[in-house]
């Protein structure tokens, strides 16, 4: 067993100070003749530093780690600027000849503004204190948004068979733009008769994705806005139903002129119009025009319904001009048989087909299994009209923050910036704002420490039905430095009554949930499998787990309390029992009742908090109101609001009328949480949702407490 060298945190230390344009580290040790002072640009890689300070220590580079808070080590090639975080330490190994084992040395880590650096400094002569700096300079070396450039527009289009990643590739290229200094807008085109996604069922089409303005849009929007750090409107999501009902109301009100209203030109116009007046309009918050339109066309190539939508998109080439425009093809490369031969019929004849509609791919995504060999992407090029370096290899990667770094190793940025004609970043994009797709790519890697959170809901056999879920859930774990590990349970199998149908189910099904560190139970609509979720809440409630509710899940847990606590025994909610005497939960006096389609309480809302020093407070960093965004037609009833409180249900949060109840916490539980919001839709890989991170940070200290009794 390594021994730790036993020392108070003064005699080891890294002080970080961070300034405008460096990181300072100050390091203070009984290994080093006099404290040293190492200064490196924010967007440097950890490595450097290690050799240097291993070579002042005398060990190896390798024996220099950074330590996460749950004792993970962490990667060498995260930036400082992702790397120094409160709770995390250095650790350095070094070989004694006389110990029979090595001495492993742990340095405490504070972290420090520019003005509080120098007082902390120890009192030693200026010119013996020794400065290591490496190459490093200020400023962004990115080009400037160009007002002049007229807009250019990517398109990525799909082949084979769909769920390839045309979502994932999309956000990639706008990650990269965005990183080489362009502003980037995102669109999704979906060729389904639907208006919109907001009455589809999840098995169908997964989650619906909620924005801002109420636009209950297609779930890769969703990983648009986490990418590329974009807030995006219902426009931004084109559907078939769109367009028709578009140009049908024009016939109505005599636009056309008498006209034969047809395919072309009139539905490809407006689709034409669509997307030049959307691409036009900023998402990032800032005044202007974006520079760039990442266009991603759902389906794939050969499906009927997308025609309209391919013929427009062969229209508008000329209509922009082709150097302002570029298609990127998404494809499959199979693997058949033992020796592992890889085929590239099926993407040959897929570009054959989008070649024949009018549209030739400037690049192709091939997706694999494994890297892609170079004699594969030579008779790619020679078969579909591409040269070879534009044959990108996407294989499978350890986790999806790497396929920015995939397509960027292999030259795409560059070459996507020379195909339309933009200027190229002054710098290499990895060693600036890349660097922090880096580090969070090596973090989730070097994650080991597990934290189980169950995820109780009744879509649990399709996990895109709670895709966002999924990620906020992800982005908190990074945040506590543990690893996610998600258990799915299906709510209907802890209800009582599954019990007689499947005993085995009922038992299994309730062992996953007790032996998880937390439960969320998220969103849904439809009375089937809510005993289910109204036990796992009661469960949480009694044994002190960690829990938080998610718009249905925060009902659930209302109705709960007020059968459990209150003695309502047959409380419920008017969406599943019209005819109870306690009606917790009732409809929403300004939703419509006949109408399916947007007609929810729906986009971004305001809550506004009781007092300052509730948990949900500490959480949004003091805040005492804030926007999340919505999507339910049914509410707490306010008439038992009193009651519940003085049993120790807190709504500590509300909206700004105070008569619609919008997070409540239990007093007396380390963390039972509900919101009538849904705060998954705005958490990003760097910026966590606060009550997400709340339960992972609530599920950690959970399990260390179990763990010690």
């Amino acid at each position: 067993m390594v021994s730790i060298a036993s020392s108070s945190a003064r005699a080891h230390e890294v002080l970080v100070a961070r300034h405008a344009d460096h990181i300072e580290l100050t390091v203070s040790s009984v290994l080093l003749k006099q404290p040293c002072v190492y200064a490196f640009a924010p967007t440097e890689p950890l490595s450097s530093f290690f050799a240097q300070l291993a070579g002042d220590v005398g060990c190896m580079a390798t024996d220099v780690q950074l330590v996460a808070s749950s004792g993970a080590t962490l990667s060498a090639l995260m930036s400082h600027s992702f790397a120094w975080k409160p709770g995390r330490s250095l650790t350095v190994t070094r070989c004694n000849a006389e110990a029979a084992e090595p001495d492993v040395t742990s340095f405490a880590v504070s972290l420090s503004d520019a003005q509080e650096a120098a007082t902390k400094v120890p009192a030693t002569p200026r010119g013996s204190m020794r400065r290591h700096s490496s190459s490093f300079h200020g400023g962004s070396g990115i080009p400037s948004a160009e007002p002049r450039l007229p807009m250019k527009y990517v398109v990525v289009t799909g082949g084979v068979v769909s769920g390839l990643g045309k979502g994932v590739t999309a956000s990639s290229l706008g990650v990269l733009l965005k990183c080489a200094g362009y502003r980037v807008t995102s669109m999704k085109i979906d060729p389904y008769l639907n208006v919109d996604a907001g009455t589809m069922s999840p098995f169908e089409h997964g989650e619906v994705f909620t924005l801002d303005d109420g636009g209950e849009v297609d779930l890769d929007l969703g990983n648009y806005e986490r990418f590329i750090g974009i807030t995006l409107a219902r426009d931004n999501n084109i559907t078939t139903g769109k367009i028709y009902q578009t140009c049908l109301e024009r016939e109505r009100k005599g636009d056309y002129l008498g006209k034969t209203v047809q395919v072309v030109p009139h539905l490809t116009d407006a689709i034409m119009q669509w997307i030049e007046r959307v691409a036009h309009i900023p998402a990032d918050g800032l005044p202007g025009h974006p520079n760039v339109c990442v266009i991603e066309l759902g389906g794939t190539v050969g499906d009927i319904e997308s025609m309209p939508f391919i013929e427009a998109l062969r229209q508008f080439q000329f209509r922009v001009g082709r150097e302002n425009m570029c298609f990127l093809h998404v494809s499959l490369v199979p693997v058949i048989g033992v020796v592992g031969e890889e085929k590239t019929k099926p993407t040959q004849h897929s570009v054959q087909q989008l070649r024949a509609v009018g549209l030739t791919p400037d690049f192709l995504v091939c997706r694999s299994g494994k890297p892609l060999a170079a004699s594969t992407k030579h008779k790619l090029a020679l078969f579909c009209h591409v040269p070879p370096e534009h044959c990108i290899g996407v294989h499978d990667v350890s986790n999806i923050y790497r396929v920015p770094l995939l397509l960027n190793h292999q030259g795409v940025t560059a070459r996507l910036l020379d195909r339309l004609d933009l200027p190229p970043a002054r710098e290499r994009i990895e060693a600036g704002p890349l660097s922090e797709w880096i580090s969070l790519a090596e973090l989730v890697d070097s994650l080991t420490v597990p934290v189980s959170i169950a995820v109780v809901g009744k879509y649990t056999e399709l996990s895109d039905a709670y895709l966002s879920v999924t990620k906020a859930l992800s982005h908190a774990s990074f945040a506590v430095e543990h690893k996610l590990v998600i258990e799915w349970i299906d709510s209907s199998k802890l209800d009582d009554e599954h019990k007689q149908v499947d005993l085995a189910e009922y038992e299994e099904a309730w062992a996953s949930l007790k032996k998880v560190d937390g439960v969320m139970v998220p969103g849904g609509f439809g009375i089937r499998a809510v005993e289910g979720k109204l036990a796992a809440a009661k469960y949480a409630r009694e044994n002190g787990v960690p829990y938080l509710g998610v718009c249905l899940g925060f009902q659930v847990a209302v109705i709960e309390f007020a059968r459990s606590v209150l003695g309502h025994t047959t409380a419920h909610s008017a969406e599943f029992d019209e005819e109870t005497a306690h009606k917790l939960i009732v409809f929403m006096p300004e939703v419509s009742r006949t109408h399916m389609g947007g007609t929810m309480r729906l986009g971004a809302r305001r809550t506004v908090l009781k007092h300052p020093q509730c948990k949900t407070a500490q959480l949004y960093d003091g805040a005492t109101a804030f926007d999340e965004r919505h999507r339910h037609r049914y509410e707490v009833n306010i008439d038992y609001v009193k009651e519940l409180e003085e049993s120790g249900m807190e709504f500590v949060g509300r909206d700004v009328s105070g008569e619609r109840m919008e997070v409540f916490e239990l007093h007396g539980h380390p963390y039972f949480v509900g919101c009538q919001f849904h705060p998954e839709f705005k958490s990003r890989p760097t910026k966590p949702s606060p009550l997400f991170f709340g339960l992972l940070q609530a599920a950690v200290a959970y399990k260390n407490t179990q763990r010690r009794e």
